[in-house]
């Protein structure tokens, strides 16, 4: 009914967060499941936000930078839609995920966005993607606290749930 689903996400702190939601959207509705892993995996001291000097710290300064993602590229073919999930770095997407959104043309799929942080915001990341993921049609996407995934993971699975339903996705 909807089309082949995959499942893109990008988790790197130690919580797995964001991976944690990427598995409820597959519990809720299926799909397959892809890691977007980084080509040089961070560290605990990369991730220190409190550090200016830190890997992420200096990637998110600068606007132009493209992490590289390791392994082979995906074939997108049999995908109509893509969800595509990150951790909200700096108020706004991991550039990784630019990376992601730039390597591929999205011409005819559909993109959903999700993510986790300390909020529940997306951080305009909607009205971003279009400029990295040339072509994507982007459906509304979802924003969920970290601390609930980890602290409440029935109650997270029931806000991913709800917020499938809302895009008219159940299983």
């Amino acid at each position: 009914m909807y089309g082949k689903m995959l499942i893109a996400y990008f988790s790197a702190s130690p919580s797995r967060r964001t991976e944690q939601v990427a598995h409820k959207i597959v519990d809720v509705i299926g799909g397959d499941l892809h890691e977007i892993v980084p080509a040089v995996p961070y560290t605990e001291d990369d991730l220190n936000w409190n550090d200016s000097k830190s890997r992420s710290s200096v990637e998110m300064r600068d606007p132009k930078s493209r992490p590289a993602i390791a392994g082979e590229p995906l074939d997108l073919a049999p995908y109509q839609v893509i969800f595509v999930g990150f951790p909200i770095w700096w108020y706004v997407a991991p550039h990784i995920i630019n990376t992601f959104l730039e390597s591929y043309d999205f011409t005819g799929k559909t993109i959903i966005p999700f993510c986790t942080g300390s909020g529940n915001a997306l951080s305009g990341m909607e009205e971003d993607i279009p400029r990295f993921a040339k072509g994507a049609q982007i459906r509304k996407g979802f924003g969920i606290q970290g601390k609930l995934v980890h602290n409440s993971p029935e109650q997270a699975k029931i806000h991913v749930a709800n917020w499938l339903a809302s895009l008219g996705y159940t299983n």
